[in-house]
């Protein structure tokens, strides 16, 4: 669990609201359905309509790692290498392939079945290092949905704060709800710049660097299965992968 997301998101809500309270302000006041509706429905149509299918969907399920990334840490990766390449030099490669399957990991997973089916080293970093590039390609495109909402969020509020104003000065016969009438406009307008700032780039960003370190755990991965394709001495392997941690 990341707890510093969490404390991120309740810091930033909290200063806020906390302010508005300090203020003198009420809660209600700055709550309102219809102008959520607008900027957040607004805003994930226009994402939905710029991003192909696959992609929307990826980011979707990568929200997650805001809160739970599902990287191991370096220093465990290093010591399943170490252990794979002890069993491999005892027991023979082969015996790999029992490991993969006890893997959740895809790549890691192909890793060693490619390691296990006899694959030369040249080609298994070859094959691994393909993969590697498309899917933080794919990861950072995922990442970017996040971004680009950020990016309409505070134009859909806008609209919204229009739209409210529009309405307003279809009732200039009344007076008396004037004032009532602007605040909630500019609502829409709050809610467009608070969700791209504390919600929307924030995730975009952190979901990039949390591809960017997950690309750096699999490269350390494959020169680690690279050494152990090639029977490499265990301190070896170490001495080379001791940079990535």
């Amino acid at each position: 669990m990341d707890i510093l997301s969490i404390i991120g998101i309740v810091v930033g809500f909290g200063a806020i609201l906390g302010g508005q309270f300090l203020e003198g302000g009420h809660l209600d006041s700055i709550i309102n359905s219809v102008a959520f509706l607008i900027v957040f429905g607004g805003t994930v149509g226009a994402v939905m309509l710029q991003t192909p299918l696959d992609t929307f969907v990826q980011s979707l399920k990568m929200f997650i790692w805001i809160f739970k990334p599902p990287l191991e840490s370096p220093s465990e990766t290093l010591d399943k290498i170490l252990e794979w390449n002890q069993v491999a030099r005892k027991e023979g490669l082969i015996v790999l392939e029992s490991i993969a399957m006890d893997e959740d990991d895809l790549f890691t997973q192909k890793g060693l079945q490619l390691i296990s089916d006899g694959a030369e080293a040249e080609i298994l970093r070859e094959i691994l290092e393909t993969d590697l590039d498309l899917q933080e390609a794919s990861g950072i495109q995922a990442a970017k949905v996040y971004e680009a909402m950020g990016g309409y969020s505070p134009t859909i509020g806008i609209i919204g704060a229009v739209m409210g104003l529009i309405h307003v000065m279809g009732n200039l016969a009344d007076p008396s709800s004037l004032g009532s009438g602007i605040a909630v406009a500019f609502i829409a307008t709050i809610y467009g710049v608070g969700l791209a700032n504390l919600l929307f780039l924030p995730i975009g960003n952190k979901l990039k660097t949390l591809v960017g370190r997950r690309s750096n755990i699999q490269m350390m991965l494959i020169e680690g299965l690279v050494g152990v394709a090639n029977g490499d001495n265990p301190r070896n392997i170490e001495s080379r992968l001791q940079a990535y941690l």
